[in-house]
């Protein structure tokens, strides 16, 4: 059979992800890899989620653990977010949370909501490829997001209505961005809001690393800004995407989303849809854990990669020749490198892998419009103090040689 004639058009907008295929490298026990932007297993809370496990699969509670549940999800792991929501700026009730598999899901999910093709997302360039993919598949066009030096609202509406596109929403990750670790200052989401009020757009933001900061003043949640200029939640244009895959497990792809009540009941409707609801023995866990020792465990992985961003960044000034720009992120898993215009860091990846086993990611993935080929990201959270020594030297004997 041909294939290729029932597939739906939107099928040629999507790609394999650059950095799925790069993890396979983490196979290869000779290559130092900064490629997977992933959380260290070594340190997982495995033992509180033993626990926690064991306890939701107690006689009278395994039936509840096991069962089907409501879409919005567990009520009590709701409950837990929307009171940390509120120490965030963002008072909120459960009927503001709806529970995803990972914010992944929460990204796809909003693409679906909002985009019909050939709508607008402002997105910014570079943005995280996952929200890239996500979006996609609802074949939308992309405008390029600067918070804090974007054309005229007009001036972007006008481009968009000349392509007949209507903008939709502004996407972006606000805080220790993927890929690359910078951080948007209040004054930026000020001006954020600002635009997305005049055009009457709806804002997406992506709190994936939201609680991994190092050092540095804390900035308000574009959310919380947002509620605090409309006067509560129901009135704000604002969408945050949260997620535990950075601060306690990834695998049990729990995420969440904070909005008002208008677009969590849609979203609520696209989970009936989908997949009835996130797996509820993974929410309960999850809760238990979150309950106990959030704070206390989010502190000591801060601590340890913290150290590893501190060895990676004194690793790039001693080895990095001149020229190459880099990131000096205030929290989060990333280092983001500029290089000459003439290196095609795509290139460099194979080279790197072939003559010095080291990897990374090239940039040129997270550009919506293919550009940045002479960029590319580190992660320095599952790496070593000696692998980030060994392969930043690796690196920048590479780089000397270019």
């Amino acid at each position: 059979m041909d294939w290729s004639q029932v597939f739906a058009t939107r099928m040629g907008r999507m790609k394999a992800s650059e950095i799925r295929e790069l993890l396979k490298l983490l196979d290869q026990p000779d290559i130092i890899s900064f490629a997977g932007g992933i959380p260290d297993p070594a340190l997982f809370p495995a033992d509180a989620f033993a626990r926690a496990f064991a306890d939701a699969m107690r006689p009278g509670e395994a039936g509840v653990a096991l069962q089907y549940s409501v879409s919005e999800g567990y009520k009590p792991l709701r409950e837990w977010i929307a009171a940390r929501m509120a120490g965030l700026g963002v008072p909120c009730g459960v009927d503001n949370i709806l529970i995803t598999s990972g914010s992944q899901q929460a990204l796809d999910y909003l693409g679906k909501l909002m985009l019909s093709p050939g709508d607008t997302a402002l997105v910014t360039s570079p943005t995280y490829l996952g929200a890239l993919g996500a979006f996609n598949a609802y074949e939308p066009r992309y405008a390029r997001l600067d918070p804090m030096r974007n054309a005229e609202p007009a001036a972007l509406a006008a481009e968009a209505a000349d392509a007949g596109s209507a903008i939709k929403f502004a996407y972006l990750s606000a805080d220790f961005a993927n890929p690359t670790g910078e951080t948007l200052s209040r004054a930026g989401r000020e001006a954020l809001l600002d635009r997305a009020a005049a055009l009457d757009i709806a804002v997406i933001e992506d709190a994936a690393y939201q609680e991994l900061r190092y050092d540095g003043t804390p900035v308000p949640p574009i959310l919380a800004l947002d509620v605090a200029r409309s006067g509560g939640i129901e009135n704000t244009r604002t969408i945050y995407c949260g997620s535990f895959s950075k601060t306690l497990a990834p695998g049990l792809r729990v995420g969440w989303v904070c909005a008002a009540r208008e677009v969590i009941g849609r979203l609520v409707l696209m989970k009936q849809a989908a997949d009835l609801h996130s797996a509820t023995l993974n929410q309960i866990a999850t809760n238990h854990v979150a309950r106990a020792e959030f704070d206390a465990h989010v502190a000591r992985i801060k601590a340890v990669y913290a150290g590893r961003r501190d060895r990676m960044l004194a690793a790039l000034s001693r080895e990095m020749p001149a020229g190459v720009e880099f990131t000096r992120p205030e929290g989060g898993m990333f280092v983001w490198l500029t290089l000459d215009p003439a290196i095609d860091a795509a290139e460099l990846l194979a080279r790197a892998v072939r003559d010095e086993r080291v990897a990374f990611v090239p940039g040129g993935a997270f550009f919506a419009d293919g550009s940045g080929r002479n960029t590319l990201r580190l992660s320095f959270s599952c790496a070593s103090d000696a692998q980030i020594d060994e392969g930043i030297a690796r690196l920048g004997r590479l780089l000397r040689q270019s």
